[in-house]
């Protein structure tokens, strides 16, 4: 039982990239965890400076097509239901050291509910980096990297969820995981990546443009 729900649909008039527009491999390492890597299309106007203050600004709400919308909701607008700071980091913001609250049906499928919170252990303009612990073990660790690209910025992801070592072996990978992030969860999660990573081509850099750029410019003539 989930307190959650999926959010009505939104119909921005995108088409989200097929999960062929990536490379893509799933991996089950020898004590069984399970490693998904991407290697995402360019993401075209994107910048990493972009990505570093999205994930720090990720909360609140902005315009979109004339109506206003969680931003969340707007990065993902079939699958995504809900993201909250749950903890800040030592300086008060959704940085290095704070923890998300992450919300998700992989393929709009509510058997497919990721529902975690989640440590930010690293997070600046070259990627971000999110972990797990359960019982003293790290048993879930997504990393993205960000990396300057002519069109924008070349954008890789790996995910481990699984520990390998005995614990992992023994306890977590056979008596945990299967109920909360099965081999089917981890394809459908290849795919819904690839989605997300490439939605924001239709609308980070207008809202960076709006809200960093043109404040920006507008606090200089002020000054001035």
């Amino acid at each position: 039982m989930t307190k959650w729900t999926l959010q009505e649909p939104r119909d921005f008039g995108w088409e989200m990239k097929p999960k062929e527009s990536a490379k893509t491999s799933f991996n089950i390492l020898p004590n069984d965890s399970f490693e998904l890597n991407i290697e995402h299309d360019p993401i075209k106007n994107v910048t990493p400076q972009m990505l570093d203050w999205w994930f720090r600004n990720i909360g609140g709400e902005m315009e979109y097509q004339g109506k206003v919308y969680p931003r969340y909701l707007v990065w993902h607008p079939i699958d995504h239901i809900h993201w909250e700071l749950a903890k800040p980091s030592p300086d008060g913001t959704a940085g290095e050291g704070s923890e998300f609250h992450i919300v998700e049906a992989l393929g709009a499928n509510m058997e497919w509910l990721i529902d975690s919170t989640e440590h930010v252990e690293k997070l600046n303009e070259t990627g971000i980096r999110l972990v797990l612990r359960t019982m003293g073990h790290e048993v879930f660790r997504l990393e993205h990297w960000f990396d300057p690209h002519p069109e924008g910025t070349l954008y890789r992801s790996r995910m481990q969820v699984g520990v390998e070592d005995t614990f992992g072996s023994l306890i977590f990978q056979p008596l945990i995981r299967p109920f909360i992030f099965t081999e089917e969860m981890g394809y459908a999660w290849l795919k819904h990546n690839v989605e997300e990573v490439g939605n924001f081509e239709f609308f980070l850099p207008e809202l960076y443009e709006r809200e960093v750029l043109a404040r920006s410019q507008q606090a200089r003539v002020s000054q001035g």
